[in-house]
């Protein structure tokens, strides 16, 4: 799967993530009481009771957030959500990326650990964070350049093909 960046204005994406989150705060809450009301209306009042009408208010505001989520006005959130789950992927990998592009020069590796950077600067970027607090992951940050520069690559990475994930298996 090739994961290929985009722009998207921060504050938009804040501002419909705050917005999101008030809205799905509230069907659950809504869903649960509802479903709730009516399990304890039918069979009795008991804890049992309240705790399946909760779960069912979780599963019935799921379902929206499922279908919520396709809608063309979610697209910067889904890029996110995309974005989280690739830098997840990738993180999991980190100390054999490290060793194969920061030691061996290998072109994937360092692709990789360009995403890695790019991705998580992107991500603090769009959730109104500062990047620069984390002298550890800036350092890296420069190796990773320096590597690439002194293999003639590209610093930044447009895109990068994830299944070259599978060849870096952490220890």
């Amino acid at each position: 799967m090739r994961f290929r960046f985009e722009a998207h204005d921060p504050e938009q994406y804040r501002r419909k993530a705050k917005t999101m989150t008030v809205i799905v705060a509230g069907q659950f809450i809504i869903f649960g009481l509802l479903f709730s009301q009516l399990l304890t209306s039918q069979f009795g009042s008991s804890l049992g009771m309240n705790a399946l009408g909760v779960l069912l208010g979780l599963l019935a505001t799921s379902v929206v957030v499922a279908v919520l989520r396709d809608r063309p006005g979610m697209r910067d959130q889904r890029y996110a959500w995309e974005l989280k789950r690739q830098l997840s992927r990738v993180s999991a990998h980190l100390p054999a990326l490290r060793q194969a592009g920061l030691e061996r020069h290998d072109p994937q590796a360092l692709d990789l650990l360009a995403f890695y950077h790019q991705g998580m600067q992107q991500l603090a970027d769009l959730n109104g964070r500062t990047f620069d607090d984390d002298s550890e992951r800036l350092a890296e940050r420069l190796r990773v350049r320096q590597a690439r520069e002194e293999c003639r690559l590209p610093v930044e990475v447009d895109s990068v093909d994830l299944r070259a994930l599978d060849t870096f298996r952490s220890n």
